[in-house]
């Protein structure tokens, strides 16, 4: 489940991609569809400033505000195949 660590809401447009960045602050970047470039970089859209933990995922939900949830770690070895 995730949790949600600051509420910005906002507006995305289609053929970007939001994300979490470094900073803490909300960046935006053009993806590339049916073939075609995606522009270089990415530009701030919000600037939030969350103090990112340790053992988290960090992203922008649906609604536009940053939420986080619990990364899973470990987990069962798998059985070789022969």
């Amino acid at each position: 489940m995730a949790e949600k660590v600051a509420k910005v809401g906002i507006k995305k447009k289609d053929g970007c991609l939001y994300f979490v960045d470094k900073q803490g602050d909300i960046s935006c970047a053009t993806m590339a569809r049916g073939g075609g470039k995606a522009k270089k970089g990415s530009k701030k859209v919000a600037k939030v400033g969350v103090k990112k933990v340790k053992g988290y995922l960090y992203f922008v939900d649906k609604n536009g505000d940053v939420s986080r949830a619990k990364m899973a770690r470990g987990g069962k070895k798998r059985k070789k195949k022969k």
